[in-house]
């Protein structure tokens, strides 16, 4: 059974940094594209960023670029999210993504389907002006 398990969401004040981790548990993690998708009360869900397997391919959603930085550990089977410059139009529910039919990192992020991949459960991001 996949499992998708993040951590590290909380309250942050405006500026401040915080780092997601996502442990995957049920499948070859390597083999596998990943990402960062977001949703705000009354949002359309949006991906944020996401990674090929190596780690050569990246993508950013333009509101979150040089702020940032999506890494992948194959090692330990975790995905990671360091945000810096925290803003409170960051905060939302952030859920992790696991997905081998994408076909890219900036392909699964722009998915707007239901129903590809494996979910983790989110993590409640809350940044206060």
């Amino acid at each position: 059974q996949v499992r998708l398990v993040e951590s590290g969401g909380g309250s942050v004040q405006s500026g401040g940094s915080m780092r997601l981790s996502c442990v995957v548990s049920g499948h070859t993690h390597s083999s596998y594209y990943m990402g960062w998708f977001r949703r705000a009360p009354g949002k359309e869900r949006e991906g944020v960023s996401c990674i090929n397997w190596s780690g050569s391919s990246t993508y950013y959603i333009d509101s979150v670029k040089g702020r940032f930085t999506i890494s992948r550990d194959n090692t330990t089977n975790t995905l990671y999210l360091q945000m810096n410059s925290l803003k409170p139009e960051d905060t939302a529910m952030y859920y992790c993504v696991s997905d081998s039919g994408s076909g890219g990192s900036t392909r699964l992020c722009s998915r707007t389907d239901a129903g590809f991949g494996y979910w983790g459960r989110g993590t409640q991001v809350t940044v206060s002006s």
